[in-house]
This record gives structure tokens, sequence and C-alpha cells, in this order.
């Protein structure tokens, strides 16, 4: 009985230190965010790609000047917008010469470059040769992230704006979860057909000021487990429950030795 004890004993132990708490350390993001962190503006620029599409929404003061170049945009009697459905938009592809095919103006590049100069682009030629208060908003309708990994709602997420940040994709899938190795977060990109991977460790604030702090459209986060999930990777994550299971019948043990 003596024997049993002590095994009974050392296997608790064991399922106790597996499961203990993992170290602030190692879950708490930007612990230098205080000390490291200076006022300055981020670099930001969203990169047009091939398959993209595109929404262009052309406006004046007389929308019938400008009705040609629109899609989905309709005058009305007051002079106002409408749009028919947001399910019903009609974009822009960015075809695999990466141009679009823009009213009037013919085939416009658009891949490689950033939305801000497309825009800047479409918006002076159809002053220059058009109309001249005519004004452009540009935006990619099909921006969406994939997130996967040690996370809480691992998936693919579709942004109605274009300008996310890391943070924030990883907020939208749940947080990170306690697993989560928030050293070694990877990011994948495709930059003109090539696929780039870049490592980040979210514990430090300088991951704010790498080119992948702002995402572009397409780009995939990979989130590894850490170690401590990794060695007990044999165990299941009720793993606290069966500690309880385990005091119980050690103490059933010890009762039923004494009589």
């Amino acid at each position: 009985m003596k024997n049993i004890l002590i095994k009974s004993s050392l296997i608790l132990i064991f399922v106790a230190l597996v499961t203990s708490c993992v170290s602030k350390d190692k879950i708490l993001y930007v612990q230098d965010i205080d000390s490291a962190l200076t006022e300055r503006e981020l670099n930001y620029e969203s990169i047009i790609k091939k398959d993209d599409i595109l929404r262009i929404i052309v406006t004046s003061e007389n929308m019938k000047l400008v009705q040609p170049f629109n899609q989905v945009v309709n005058p009305t009697a007051n002079n106002d917008l409408t749009i028919t459905s947001q399910n019903k938009l009609l974009g822009y592809l960015v075809n695999n010469e990466g141009n679009i095919s823009f009213p009037l103006l013919g085939d416009i590049k658009a891949a490689g470059i950033s939305r801000k100069d497309l825009t800047d682009t479409i918006q002076n030629r159809l002053r220059a040769e058009y109309v001249k208060d005519a004004t452009v908003d540009l935006r990619v309708v099909n921006f969406k992230i994939t997130v996967l990994g040690e996370v809480t709602r691992p998936g693919n997420y579709n942004f109605d704006y274009n300008r996310i940040t890391l943070l924030q994709a990883i907020g939208m899938a749940g947080d990170l979860t306690i697993y989560g190795n928030r050293n070694n977060v990877t990011v994948w990109r495709d930059v003109d057909g090539v696929q780039k991977v870049h490592k980040l460790d979210l514990t430090k604030s300088d991951f704010i000021d790498s080119e992948y702090y702002y995402l572009q459209q397409n780009d995939v986060i990979i989130v590894e487990p850490n170690n401590a999930q990794v060695q007990a990777a044999g165990f299941n994550r009720n793993a606290s429950l069966y500690v309880s299971i385990a005091s119980v019948l050690l103490s059933l043990i010890v009762v039923l030795s004494r009589n």
C-alpha cells in the first residue's frame, strides 16, 4: 500500500507541474512599451495586388457629370448619392496584367501601386480630361486576413476598411490562447507572387516599426504553441480536472489504507 501511495503522489505532482501557470513574461504583450516606444508617425501604405477587387466611387457637385464613371452610384432628383445594395456593389478586378479597365480612361495600372497613388492618378486624370471637381474614393473590397494556430477563433476575417494592424487582427480572432507563443508569431505575405515570411515578437514593442505591423490583404498570421503546450501535447487541456480527480482518488486510497 505504501508503494501505491508513493506512485500516486508522484503522478499527482507530475500532472500539477505540467499544468502549472506560465510566467507572465511569456504572455504579456509589448512589455517594454513605456521605455522603448517613442511618439512617431507609423509608416502605412496599402498596396494593390493582382486579383484585388476595387470599389471606386467618383463624386462631383453635379453627379450627372460623373455618372459614366460609376458602377454603383446613381444620381437622384436632389443630386444625392444612392447605392443600390451593399451586396450588389460592382467592383473593378485587377487582372493578371495588373490593370483595371476604367470607363473612358481605359486600362490603368493598379497592381504594385499604393491605394493613395492610384486614387490620385484616377482623380487627376478625371479632373484634367472630364470633370474639374471630381473626387475619387477607392477601397479594396476583398480585404481578407487569415489567422491560424493558437488563437481563440482561427479563421478568415474580412474587413470593410483597409487599415488593419496585426494586433487588431489578433483581437478579431479572440486573442492568443494562454498556449500561444507570443515570442514567435509568423506573418505570411504574397508579394508579386512570392511568399515572404516574417517572425515577430509581440512581447517587445519593436514589431510596431515593422512593415508587417500594418497588414496587407490576404496576409496569413500563424501563432505556434508555446514550449509548455508542445511538451504537454499528449495531455488533454482538461488536465486540471484530472488533477482534481487524482486528488480525490489519492484521498480515497489514504482512507482505505487506514482501514
